[in-house]
């Protein structure tokens, strides 16, 4: 009878510790809960499908204070660059930049007949207007301009200019960025 009731006394005692364990937890918890500032979750903004479409691209426009050939990011969407990307990057140096520090180089009537890329040099057909750029130093700094914004592409290494499709003694090198 003894056993019976040290036993009955150790189980009386084990359940006591649980219970207290338990005040003591929850009564913890609920403190901590009381001393912490609650805030509320603000979620960034969502990026939407075009976002996720975009990517960036350098553009080199010239600097008019330093003379200088600078590069323009440009956030541009994915799947025009895919087209044709060596026109639509051309077309951009066409428009200009947005910065009001820099310029642009290339006229505005200059088109673009055909972009074609062979081995890893991209040939750029243009039409005649790209002849009337001015003196050497602004058409230098033109093929610089187009030289460095094709060739941040991973397949150009050099560019050859043809004007409406045959060479032309102004352009006959193959330019490779410098």
């Amino acid at each position: 009878m003894k056993k019976n009731k040290t036993l009955l006394l150790f189980f009386i005692i084990v359940i006591l510790i649980i219970i207290a364990g338990y005040y003591v937890i929850k009564h913890l918890s609920i403190k901590t809960d009381e001393n912490q500032v609650i805030s509320e979750y603000t979620p960034q903004e969502e990026i939407n499908e075009k976002q996720l479409r975009q990517t960036i691209v350098s553009l080199y426009f010239i600097n008019p204070e330093t003379g200088n050939i600078t590069p323009e990011a440009r956030m541009i969407d994915v799947a025009d660059l895919a087209r044709d990307p060596y026109k639509q990057l051309i077309n951009l140096l066409i428009d200009g930049p947005k910065s009001e520090k820099l310029q642009k180089l290339i006229p505005d009537n200059v088109k673009i007949n055909n972009t074609e890329l062979k081995g890893d040099c991209v040939i750029l057909d243009l039409s005649e207007e790209f002849l009337n750029c001015g003196e050497d130093t602004t058409k230098n700094n033109i093929i610089n301009s187009i030289v460095n914004t094709l060739t941040e592409l991973t397949e150009v290494n050099s560019i050859k200019i043809l004007i409406n499709g045959q060479q032309n003694d102004t352009f006959n090198d193959i330019y490779v960025r410098v």
